[in-house]
């Protein structure tokens, strides 16, 4: 009589979370800017169904790897659907990276550079 031992592989399901918990800007002008930037690319491209443009939206590029994300504050990809989406996880987009992110900056008046 031959015995298989069954393997009880339960497979943990990784969570992509939706939100970093930390602010989009730091202050008023710094998010101005950011709107600003998003408004216009949303304009600039509002006619193509096929341009995905997104503010302060989790991007994971790894499958399997929640802890590799950015969240630029503003995203361009070319070649994706506009719909709605929780965070950009890049596998799930036919492995189609953002091809153009703003990072919009501030330095305290007066500040050394």
């Amino acid at each position: 009589m031959m015995v298989t031992e069954l393997k009880n592989e339960i497979e943990s399901e990784i969570i992509y979370p939706d939100s970093d918990g930390k602010p989009m800007a730091d202050n008023t002008l710094q998010f101005r800017w950011i709107t600003m930037i998003k408004a216009n690319l949303d304009w600039l491209f509002s006619q193509d169904d096929n341009v995905f443009v997104a503010g302060d939206l989790l991007w994971y590029p790894l499958e399997g790897d929640n802890k590799k994300r950015l969240a630029p504050d503003v995203m361009v990809v070319f070649c994706r659907p506009k719909e709605e989406r929780g965070s950009y996880q890049q596998w799930k987009e036919d492995n189609i990276a953002p091809q153009v992110v703003f990072e919009v900056l501030y330095s305290e008046p007066n500040a050394p550079y």
